[in-house]
């Protein structure tokens, strides 16, 4: 009982803090549920669409115009302006009015119907990796189709069935399966890995600089008066207020996404409730170890700033962490975010039982418990050090 009366003073104590100093309003309210929103509804869509591309057509046909509208027709391509000559092209991307363009040389269609193999060339920048790879894949397949057209139409003048017709131009049919996101949408993977990065960012910030300002500010000695010196007690009171915020915010943004905006998940709602509590608990675990590492409020927060921003390049979200050098793959387990996205996507995005992902539980486990190797320098630091700015 006097551990909880302790506990629950010091527990009021903070939420004093936390009412006075705008800092905290900001960091784990305001800013949060701005970010949780403006990536949501950045890619809305899920894909960019009507991406600007243009035409270069000499050859100026039936054939060459239908192709014209074939591209234009598409989800993501727009075909925004037709250009006299490869030249003017070239100068638009240069630009940056068009992404790619598609050249249709003179006699393509002449050379189309006596077989004589015309070339048809596309040209599109790698500057902007999403929308090259995305105009790629649009320019490729209506210059397929190109050919293919006209192909059907001769071979079908020549009395051949559909089905014979699609075997000569489709000898393997396809059967694509695409796993979990069958969308391919950019928000469904891409939000829920920058959304919980950044929150963790504003966690790990949050734990030192509160902690680094009782350092700050010389109250260190009287939150350790409250505990009866039991930093242990101490840490408690301070942090239960933040991780009850933390979690409304991270449960709010779980809700928000996976029930509200529909993303794909096969996980069950505990599964959610667990890893958004392991998020929380680890990253407060990390911000604390931190400032026990470091008893200084402006090296503790830039530990944790720089963690948590090399974290999102190394959860593997974008690049996959076994295509990185072999010294980068070891140094991935040293990130929160990175174990928190393999359970995401093993436990919530394909919905996998637990112990598919056990070794990740595990060490967010760890992180949370990385405080108890430097409790003893935090209390010091309380009692002992003086602030240096």
């Amino acid at each position: 009982m006097k551990y909880l009366r302790q506990i629950y003073e010091i527990m009021l104590r903070e939420l004093l803090i936390l009412r006075q100093n705008h800092i905290y309003r900001f960091c784990m309210v305001f800013f949060p549920i701005l970010v949780i929103f403006f990536f949501t509804s950045l890619m809305d869509d899920g894909l960019p669409t009507d991406m600007p591309v243009g035409v270069v057509d000499l050859d100026n046909t039936t054939t060459s115009r239908s192709l014209t509208r074939k591209l234009d027709g598409f989800q993501m391509s727009r075909v925004v302006a037709r250009y006299p000559s490869v030249t003017e092209a070239r100068r638009a991307i240069q630009r940056n009015e068009i992404y790619g363009f598609l050249y249709i040389p003179k006699g393509t269609t002449e050379k189309l119907i006596s077989s004589r193999q015309p070339k048809i060339s596309y040209y599109y920048t790698y500057t902007a990796m999403t929308a090259g790879s995305m105009l790629m894949k649009d320019l490729k397949t209506v210059s397929s189709l190109g050919s293919a057209g006209l192909g059907q139409a001769t071979m079908r003048a020549k009395g051949l069935t559909d089905a014979q017709i699609q075997t000569l131009l489709q000898p393997i049919k396809v059967d694509l399966h695409q796993i979990a996101n069958p969308w391919s949408s950019y928000n469904a993977y891409l939000s829920t890995m920058m959304v919980p990065g950044i929150i963790m960012l504003f966690i790990l910030l949050i734990s030192a600089y509160s902690i680094g300002t009782e350092l700050k500010f010389a109250t260190g000695k009287r939150w350790m008066e409250l505990a009866d010196n039991n930093v242990t007690v101490a840490l408690l009171g301070k942090f239960l207020p933040q991780t009850i915020i933390w979690l409304a915010i991270v449960y709010g943004y779980e809700w928000y996404v996976f029930y509200h905006l529909g993303f794909p998940h096969l996980g069950s709602p505990w599964m959610l409730v667990l890893l958004g509590l392991m998020q929380v608990l680890a990253s407060q675990g990390f911000g604390i170890f931190a400032f026990g590492l470091m008893p200084s409020l402006r090296m503790s927060m830039s530990i944790c700033s720089l963690w948590a921003v090399l974290s999102i390049s190394m959860a593997g979200s974008a690049f996959p962490v076994m295509g990185m050098d072999g010294a980068l793959q070891s140094l991935s387990w040293l990130f929160p975010l990175r174990h928190y996205w393999m359970m995401y996507q093993t436990c919530v995005f394909n919905g996998f039982p637990l112990i598919e992902s056990w070794f990740h539980f595990a060490a967010l486990a760890a992180f949370l418990l990385l405080p108890w190797l430097v409790v003893k320098k935090i209390k010091n630091a309380m009692l002992t050090y003086v602030y240096i700015p």
